[in-house]
């Protein structure tokens, strides 16, 4: 891995505006899910450095709040430039320790960056308001206040952007920030963190703590317990996100939680058949299927089911699967062994259920964790790929016949993170989209995802909003006051 700029590989977490080893020295390998490759050694922290990073977040909290908007937007901006000029060198950091094609990174690169631009802007818009007063002498007042100290913890299938969209709020908020990265995907969060000391966040404002999946639950303990913290961000799994929430409920933290979907992607009759079929491509094979919002499950009505299932399986056998790195790849391998497991467990249940694969269906040539990319045909809601995510390469068609039928199946989860469908009538389009209960509904399209537009779900797929102009409220606090005595 050759960096235009060898600095941004970074071996060391960032407390207090100073690189850190652990304090007993321990360190874990982050490796190259493509090659299995040793990439660095990063420290393995517990909960004393934890501590640490939460006094150092604590301490620097005063001073940052009390900054003007414009002052923190100007810092904001400068680490948003800065990502732009390294963009090429965080892509390959992150197609390294991750795993998705260069092209790919590029872009989550570019969209991480919009989110630290969108919340520069709207750190100079966070307005309060004045209330009619309900006596003469009275005049009531509400203004927006920086919650304090926050903590994220982020996944490693989005290694940057899932961190940008959580710190940038927080930041223009007025608050301070402690992040946990996942223990696949440190390297990227922490040329970030190199990058914003260069834009000039102050000592403390931003901080780092990387640790193995065994130190994992004693940092999330130390953010979840220690009552400095005011507010938990998490993505990831519905599992892990309740027993955050659970933790968090003793100290009475708000909480946002991104967690596990199970997407429904439904085809009606007069879709655009060509049109769907590319949608279902980007939505179900980007990041090699590891993407909480992709299509989970492909709901296809009967009159157009074996044309959509012929042409979306002639394009899957088309696709390149390789290193990242490697021209013209356009899927990545799987993030690891146990990623590669579950893919085969949901088809494997699904064959011996009655389904057939149209393309793919077993490991790839290559070895290691790449995958075929796969289409699954004649599924069923008994089977696991119905009711749980599979996080691959794996596209299950399942048949329907009217539209009630569609959003009942598709509704027919606890999950309600992103939904879409392809339909050319608008009466349709309009019935469906709000009949769905889910959080995010794509129509005609098989990605919707961006900085100005509010990213969550409903039921168990999480609590909150990113991005946005919700995305900042996260991070508030409103407060009341009634001024009195006023004739």
């Amino acid at each position: 891995m050759k960096l235009n700029d060898p600095q941004l590989l970074k071996t060391q977490a960032y407390i207090d505006g100073a690189w850190r080893g652990a304090d007993g020295g321990a360190t874990f390998a982050v490796n190259n899910p493509a090659s299995d490759e040793r990439l660095a050694e990063v420290p393995d922290m517990g909960a004393t450095e934890t501590r640490r990073a939460i006094e150092a977040a604590n301490a620097a909290w005063p001073a940052w709040r009390d900054k003007t908007a414009k002052e923190r937007a100007a810092v904001l901006r400068r680490w948003y430039e800065l990502m732009l000029a390294h963009a090429d060198d965080l892509a390959l950091l992150m197609t390294s320790e991750q795993g998705k094609p260069l092209a790919e990174a590029k872009g989550e690169v570019l969209y991480a960056a919009s989110f630290v631009e969108w919340f520069a802007e709207e750190a100079k818009r966070v307005y309060g308001e004045t209330i009619p007063a309900t006596q003469a002498d009275k005049r009531l007042v509400v203004v927006k206040q920086p919650i304090g100290v926050s903590a994220a913890i982020t996944p490693w299938n989005f290694p940057a952007a899932m961190i940008t969209r959580k710190v940038a709020p927080a930041l223009a908020a007025g608050c301070t920030v402690v992040v946990k990265p996942a223990e696949q995907t440190p390297l990227s969060a922490l040329a970030l963190a190199e990058l914003a000391q260069r834009a000039g966040f102050p000592a403390g404002v931003f901080n780092v703590v990387t640790g193995s999946a065994e130190s994992a639950p004693k940092i999330g303990g130390e953010l979840t317990a220690n009552p400095i913290v005011r507010k938990l961000s998490f993505t990831g799994s519905t599992e892990v996100g309740r027993l955050l929430m659970a933790q968090c409920a003793p100290t009475i933290k708000k909480v946002s939680l991104e967690l596990g979907g199970n997407a429904p992607f439904i085809v009606f009759d007069d879709a655009d058949l060509d049109a769907a079929v590319e949608g279902a491509l980007a939505s179900k094979y980007r990041n090699t299927g590891q993407t909480c919002v992709c299509a989970n499950r492909l709901l296809v009505q009967a009159g157009i089911y074996d044309a959509f299932a012929a042409k979306l399986a002639e394009k899957v056998k088309q696709m390149k699967v390789g290193a990242g790195t490697e021209s013209d790849v356009v899927q990545g391998p799987l993030i690891d062994a146990q990623a590669l497991a579950k893919v085969e467990e949901h088809i494997a249940d699904a064959l011996a259920k009655g389904a057939k694969v149209l393309t793919g269906g077993k490991r790839h040539a290559r070895g290691g964790t790449f995958f075929e990319p796969t289409v699954i045909a004649d599924v069923t809601p008994e089977m696991k790929c119905a009711r749980e995510e599979t996080f691959g390469p794996v596209a299950p068609l399942f048949r329907f016949t009217e539209e009630a039928e569609a959003v009942a199946l598709a509704n027919a989860t606890e999950f309600g993170l992103a939904a879409y469908f392809f339909s050319r009538d608008v009466a349709r389009c309009f019935r469906v989209g709000e009949a769905l209960e889910y959080g995010m509904v794509g129509i005609n399209t098989g990605i919707m995802s961006n900085e100005v537009a509010p990213f969550g779900g409903v039921k168990q797929s999480g609590i909150g909003r990113e991005g946005s102009k919700y995305g900042i409220e996260e991070y508030l606090e409103i407060k009341y006051m009634c001024f009195g005595g006023i004739v």
